[in-house]
């Protein structure tokens, strides 16, 4: 009997090891496990329940990713990893452990499970699922696609331009705009409702990434947000970085949040003063 019991562990040990340390009830009956060996693992603490029907092996303490993937485990045959837990999946947005975002192909049946916020998607495409790490998940592009339904307009970009970072394929209708930050786009944006000369943005003037180039006019902007240009030793690298691309011939202008968004049109009306039109 311990030897059987070995054997069955070893078979447990196994699937949790490619499954981020969860295991279903279904896969513990396939390793020889029935109901009554599995409350008795979960008595002495080798199986530790977190969803119903699914169950963390060894100790209770899953990381980010085994609960997503339990999450997805207990809400059976087809349901993937979505929304804010499948941008975490792909590293677009910070990690929300709880609730697990979980979509099902079917717009009826099963019930609330607690920890799991769970959508239906009845016409859930194929196309629109993917595995990574293992577990079933919404694409890049269908999960920016949820997004959109369910988050501020500014986090979507956060998570689009971490997506277009790290390479993720967005779909053959995604246009990047280029911007890295907030602040950027909405300089962008600026420039745009004020029928300002498109810019080049982010793009290479000697050996430093500008934001916003326009070449014809020798003019370069920055826009300063706070997290990266604020203390003594970030205005010693800018004033430098300004010196060597003025001697280059470029004129510099730095716009900080506050005029971009409390004065656009005065940020305008000083980008228009050097470029024309």
């Amino acid at each position: 009997m311990s030897e059987k019991r070995a054997t069955a562990d070893a078979a447990i040990a196994e699937i949790a090891a490619r499954q981020h340390g969860v295991i279903t009830a279904t896969q513990l009956a396939g390793a020889g496990i029935e109901a009554d060996g599995a409350s008795y693992r979960a008595r002495v603490g080798r199986l530790h329940r977190v969803h119903r029907g699914v169950y963390a092996v060894g100790h209770r303490a899953l990381g980010s990713k085994g609960r997503w993937l339990a999450g997805v485990l207990a809400c059976g045959e087809g349901a993937v990893l979505s929304h804010l837990s499948a941008a975490g999946l792909w590293e677009m947005l910070a990690p929300v452990i709880a609730p697990v975002h979980v979509t099902i192909p079917t717009d009826s049946g099963r019930r609330r499970r607690p920890g799991i916020r769970l959508h239906r998607s009845p016409h859930l495409p194929n196309g629109a699922t993917t595995h990574h790490h293992g577990i079933a998940v919404t694409t890049p592009e269908r999960t920016i696609s949820d997004l959109r339904r369910t988050l501020p307009a500014s986090e979507v970009r956060q998570a689009v331009r971490e997506a277009e970072a790290r390479r993720l394929d967005l779909g053959p209708d995604h246009q990047s705009d280029r911007t890295n930050s907030e602040l950027e786009y909405l300089f962008l944006r600026l420039c745009r409702r004020h029928r300002l000369p498109e810019p080049e943005v982010n793009v290479r003037v000697d050996r430093f990434l500008v934001d916003f180039l326009w070449r014809e006019s020798r003019l370069i902007v920055e826009t300063d947000g706070w997290r990266y240009h604020h203390g003594s030793q970030a205005r010693e690298e800018d004033n430098a970085r300004d010196t060597r691309l003025q001697r280059l011939g470029f004129m510099v202008l730095r716009f900080g949040y506050v005029p971009v968004t409390r004065d656009p049109a005065g940020v305008a009306a000083t980008v228009r003063g050097f470029i024309g039109g």
